[in-house]
């Protein structure tokens, strides 16, 4: 028996870096409190979300891993309640932006960073204009306490960085996130969609899921956003053990047992009876791409 508990911080951020980075830091000790040794924070919880519009002066906000503050105080923080942080943040290298996370062990060390893979370019959501797409791939780090992976927001929508980050051996998926709102259509509502297709890659994995959004209002120019909040841990079967509302500040814990959790997944079969030699067109854009050329056409 290995049992774990988890947490899902949900918060709003405002124009202060350093009273977000404070408020962080009183939501990990108030999960920590519950019993929490593995604690998500949302995505790029330092300030607003700057990618609303495309503005030059916010590449200011970017920091070198070694230098950023919120990265500093949370591993000192982790080594002191003995708790493992996926911390994200804005991350520049060399002339490469990145939407990151330091993962963070119980002992304060960072074992590693994740860049987001998956940059999405939309009304409100204009992160290609900031963001390099991240050049590590799939990733897992054992920690203290599990063998964990990490996605950052438009990640989650891809079943495919969630099957490999479970082949690499994770045993739990972490997602900070920040959506809401579509500020060109305000009758657009993707909640329910969002947390559907997270929920299907913790059954189709047979893996728990934890999933950190932000909340509030945040209004950029002529560019509003209403983050609608609604984080959750869902087991490995999919199923939802804890939620949030759309508006509240709060945090959710839910505890597994990763043993049985294991056994679980086994029995199931999923890893056993996968056919890699079948899934040739994911390496592709168009699904047809790899037959290009063999027989001089497309294989219809």
């Amino acid at each position: 028996m290995r049992k774990v508990k988890v947490a899902a911080v949900q918060m709003s951020c405002g124009a202060d870096r350093e009273e977000n980075i404070r408020k962080a830091e009183s939501f990990v000790r108030a999960a920590a409190a519950q019993g929490a040794r593995i604690i998500l924070l949302q995505e790029l919880f330092e300030t607003p979300y700057f990618c609303q519009k495309e503005k030059p002066e916010f590449f200011s906000l970017a920091t070198v891993a070694e230098e950023n503050p919120a990265i500093a105080r949370l591993s000192a923080l982790a080594a002191e309640l003995s708790v493992v942080i996926p911390v994200s943040f804005f991350e520049r290298s060399g002339q490469a932006r990145f939407n990151s996370v330091a993962v963070v062990d119980a002992d304060g060390s960072v074992l590693g960073i994740y860049r987001k893979s998956h940059i999405p370019d939309g009304p409100g959501y204009e992160e290609k204009y900031y963001f390099n797409p991240g050049d590590l791939g799939a990733r897992v780090w054992k920690t203290a306490y599990a063998v964990i992976g990490v996605g950052i927001c438009w990640d989650q929508w891809y079943p495919e960085l969630a099957r490999a980050m479970a082949l690499k051996g994770a045993e739990l998926l972490f997602y900070p996130t920040a959506i809401g709102s579509e500020p060109q259509d305000a009758s657009l509502d993707s909640m329910e969609h969002w947390r559907t297709v997270q929920r299907g890659h913790a059954g189709s994995n047979l893996m728990p899921v934890v999933v950190a959004n932000r909340v509030g209002r945040e209004t950029i120019d002529d560019s509003t956003i209403v983050f609608y909040g609604s984080s959750f841990i869902a087991d490995e079967r999919g199923a939802l053990v804890a939620e949030a509302d759309r508006v509240s500040e709060t945090v959710l814990t839910a505890e597994f047992d990763l043993d049985a959790v294991a056994v679980s997944r086994a029995a199931w079969g999923v890893f056993r009876d996968r056919r890699p030699e079948v899934y040739g067109a994911l390496l592709t854009y168009d699904g047809e791409a790899e037959h290009i050329g063999a027989r001089g056409g497309r294989s219809l």
